[in-house]
């Protein structure tokens, strides 16, 4: 049985699950499975959007601490943060938006995971952190990085340095997470929010989305060209010209995927 799996509805919304109980707990073999998931619902058509989220109490509550415990070989560590890079890189470059339902524990990597996905969302009770520090080590799957793109270098030094636990709640005032959301909430408001963006056609979409991506690699006036391509480009798409008749019939458009 497969321990990372996905649903689609029929407005193109999947629902991608981790159930490995009793924690969710990532291991070299659980990062490959979950990326062959990710990759297999980007190849997936009718799949417009990805709502992630773990199975019980936990979203993903950290490394498996006995492979761990195992590991005392720089070698092979490097070799195991690769194949976690590859992972969130693949979520953070992805054309379909990933919004991360943190629905408890989310933990060392299952915190790097949802710090990867493009939107978070998460029960104001959850328990969020970065503890590796507690086990002699860092975080390796990207957190130094995206931490502190989104809440700061002073945050993210508490966060990494003491290893302690925030809330959902606390989450979103440092910026980690979009907002929180009432217990037992994060994986339906996520697809409500999931539901509107698949509304929208994937070329406005995915041109949002690489443009937004591409701006902060780029310089103040370069990513302006970027921005001016990308909606030049757009201005002759079916998918535009659909929008503007629906505002001017005074009707929702029809999402149209050229």
């Amino acid at each position: 049985m497969s321990i990372c799996t996905y649903t689609v509805d029929g407005n193109g919304v999947a629902l991608m699950t981790l159930d490995n109980p009793p924690m969710n707990a990532l291991s070299y073999d659980i990062v490959s499975e979950i990326r062959a998931c990710v990759q297999k619902a980007l190849a997936d058509n009718s799949v417009r959007v990805v709502v992630f989220t773990g199975a019980g109490k936990a979203f993903i509550a950290g490394a498996d601490i006995k492979e761990l415990e195992r590991n005392n070989s720089k070698e092979v560590t490097v070799k195991y943060l690769e194949n976690g890079h590859e992972l969130m890189n693949l979520i953070e470059s992805a054309d379909k938006p990933f919004i991360a339902a943190i629905n408890g524990f989310a933990l060392g990597g299952g915190c790097e995971l949802a710090l990867a996905c493009h939107i978070r969302l998460a029960d104001e009770s959850a328990q969020i952190g970065l503890p590796e520090i507690k086990l002699g080590i860092i975080p390796g799957y990207g957190g130094t990085i995206r931490t502190p793109q989104l809440a700061g270098l002073g945050r993210t030094y508490e966060l990494i340095l003491s290893g302690n636990f925030i809330s959902g709640k606390q989450a979103a005032e440092y910026n980690l997470v979009n907002r929180a959301v009432p217990k037992g909430e994060s994986v339906n408001e996520a697809k409500r929010l999931a539901l509107a963006i698949a509304k929208k056609g994937r070329p406005a979409i995915k041109t949002a989305m690489d443009v937004i991506r591409k701006g902060r690699e780029l310089g103040k006036y370069e990513a302006q060209q970027y921005e001016r391509e990308g909606l030049g480009a757009l201005t002759e798409t079916e998918n535009k010209r659909e929008g503007v008749a629906a505002f001017f019939e005074k009707r929702e458009a029809r999402p149209v995927d050229k």
